[in-house]
Formats: structure tokens, C-alpha cells, sequence
């Protein structure tokens, strides 16, 4: 058995290498619907606004923030890429699919405009019709409620 001159098997594995750096990098894109869940702030904090939680990616940062009245949290907002959140009321169009992927039943109740409570929260985030919503929902009994909600 011969083997080939190793200048040979030199160029060939210098040519996959070229190839492979050479060939551009696929962007991976977002998923068409996701999902992020917190839990409520603990209680016994200090009075004022406080973080209850942080998701940070090269796409967006969204904050849960909790204004706190007598150690306990009395009303959660949403802050995306660094603007508080407060509406609208009407929940913009998400899809049913998504929603329905990420365990909020539909149709879902609505927490008065400017409050938003419960058990645990959930940013559901759609981006089926083009421009990506985020949608805040808090846990009520069982069932999500409709917070808040922005264009991303």
C-alpha cells in the first residue's frame, strides 16, 4: 500500500479548511413565538419600584419591575429596551397558535388599564405578523390575564 505524498493530503485538507471559512455563516434567526416566565418579587422588599426580573439578548431587553407598597408588590410593568410599558388596554392581534403554545388560554381576561398582578407573570412574545409584540400577562386564578403590551 502506497500512501500519497503528504504535500497531497496537505493541499486537500487545506482546501476544506478554505472552504469551510470561506462559506458565509447562516444567522440563526428568533423563534416565531417565545416565551419568559418570572415569579413575583419577594416579600419584605423596601417600598419604591424594584427589579423582579431581566432577559437580555441581542434582540431585546425586557425588564419586570414591581412597585412595592408596604413590602409587598402591588403592581408589575413591563420595560422594554429601556421604556416602561403601560398599554394599551385592547391587546394588540397575537396569534392564537402562539398563545396557545405557550399555555395562555384564549379568550383571556384583562386586568384594568395601569395595574397588573398575580401569582406569576409571563411576557409572550409573537412575531408572526412582521413586527415583533411582547404581551405581559400575570397569573390569575388559574388562567393568564392581559397586562400590557409593546411592539418590539
Amino acid at each position: 500500500m502506497t500512501l500519497p505524498p503528504v504535500s497531497s493530503v496537505f493541499a486537500v485538507a487545506l482546501a476544506g479548511l478554505a472552504l469551510a471559512v470561506s462559506s458565509p455563516a447562516q444567522a440563526k434567526e428568533p423563534p416565531v413565538c417565545s416565551a419568559l416566565s418570572f415569579r413575583t418579587i419577594a416579600a419584605g422588599g423596601p417600598d419604591g419600584v424594584q427589579d423582579a426580573g431581566m432577559y437580555k439578548s441581542h434582540l431585546a431587553k425586557l425588564e419586570l419591575k414591581a412597585d412595592v407598597k408596604g413590602g409587598v408588590g402591588t403592581n408589575y410593568f413591563l420595560v422594554a429596551n429601556g421604556q416602561r410599558v403601560d398599554g394599551p388596554a385592547t391587546p394588540p392581534k397575537l396569534a392564537q397558535s402562539c398563545l396557545t403554545a405557550k399555555n395562555v388560554k384564549t379568550p383571556f381576561a384583562k386586568q384594568p388599564a395601569g395595574v397588573c398582578t398575580g401569582d406569576r407573570f409571563r411576557v409572550v412574545i409573537d412575531r408572526s405578523s412582521g413586527k415583533p409584540v411582547a404581551a405581559l400577562f400575570g397569573l390569575q386564578n388559574d388562567a393568564w390575564a392581559y397586562c400590557s403590551a409593546t411592539t418590539l
